[in-house]
């Protein structure tokens, strides 16, 4: 696997896919003055190792999904066979090993309350090795990783790339097409597939598939999204809080929020802390500067508490290992697959 920080030319390939996924070689090239191939061979050397890759998940619009963050205590010794055996799960999209007072924070996703209420009560609660969990629901999602950027390109490539992503955007379909999951799966090991490598891989009609595809992207159930290991990104550390807002405060926070350049994660979640915060940065010492820098840009806002993240065993369905590279594997979420050509 790649565990080696990414040299400058990675880095601006990487940033470049952050901000369309689906951009062509040739276009990419224009824009980064470099050649196709050399950029095709480069992002080829960084799959491979596991570096980064383009993963699909559940999001969207968020609104065609329940999102919820529990919190996993194990039972003394228990920790990796949960560990391996909530990875496997397709509704537990992300699985941390975190320091935060709990042993794991998983993020979990099913297509609506009930298929939520089943995972955490009835199977969660008992399995073998969990000792106990707490639950809280997303009842926003500010921010996801689709909008982490590296910050390695310049603003006349930031606003091409902008403009290549916006072309590929149609507008809003009522519902993905029929049979996409097998669509959604193609996509999920890689989320640059083309439309004729899809329609190979499926054995469905490349026309077909041209046609379906840009509706099934558009339909508000799935996103597209360039991911990276953090140490091959030099953002090994990533820390996650939970804070208290009054209601009223929340439009001014959230677009302080987004001003943040270490921003990864905010979502409004059910309970008293009600805010869930999550950044990635250089080292442990800039987890204060952020502290401090929060502090004083929102005075209102109430940092309850903090954990570091110490292991990702799962990222938005893709199985990482102990580097945080991705293995290869994907764990294909749940809820992605429509129910009877309705968005779930």
């Amino acid at each position: 696997m790649h565990t080696d920080p990414l040299d400058e030319l990675d880095l601006r390939l990487v940033n470049a896919l952050q901000i369309a996924p689906r951009v062509s070689w040739s276009e990419a090239g224009r824009i980064l003055e470099v050649g196709a191939q050399v950029l095709a061979a480069r992002w080829e050397r960084l799959r491979a190792g596991g570096a980064a890759w383009v993963a699909v998940h559940p999001g969207g619009t968020y609104r065609h999904q329940v999102t919820a963050l529990v919190e996993v205590d194990c039972q003394a010794g228990a920790q990796s066979a949960v560990v391996a055996e909530l990875c496997a799960d397709p509704r537990v999209v992300t699985v941390e090993e975190s320091t935060q007072g709990y042993d794991l924070l998983l993020t979990v996703m099913t297509a609506d309350m009930t298929q939520m209420s089943k995972f955490v009560i009835n199977e969660l609660g008992t399995m073998a090795g969990v000792a106990g969990r707490r639950t809280y629901l997303a009842t926003a999602v500010h921010r996801d990783g689709s909008s982490w950027r590296l910050d390695a390109l310049n603003r006349s490539q930031v606003r091409a790339l902008e403009n290549v992503a916006r072309r590929s955007r149609i507008a809003s379909a009522a519902a993905p097409p029929p049979n996409a999951w097998p669509i959604i799966q193609a996509l999920s090991s890689d989320g640059r597939q083309t439309a004729a490598g899809i329609a190979a891989h499926i054995g469905r009609n490349p026309a077909t598939v041209r046609r379906q595809l840009p509706r099934l992207l558009a339909s508000g159930i799935l996103s597209i999204r360039c991911e990276v290991a953090q140490n091959a990104a030099r953002r090994p550390i990533s820390c996650t809080w939970r804070a208290r807002l009054r209601p009223v405060d929340q439009t001014r926070t959230i677009a302080t929020l987004h001003t943040l350049p270490n921003l990864r994660l905010c979502m409004s979640t059910t309970g008293e802390a009600n805010l869930l915060i999550t950044a990635w940065t250089v080292d442990l010492a800039r987890i204060l500067e952020i502290e401090q820098d929060l502090g004083a840009k929102m005075p209102w806002l109430e940092l309850r508490d903090s954990g570091i993240n110490l292991r990702t065993a799962k990222r938005v369905g893709w199985i990482l290992d102990q580097h945080g590279c991705a293995t290869g594997e994907v764990i294909t979420p749940v809820a992605l697959q429509p129910t009877g050509g309705i968005a779930p």
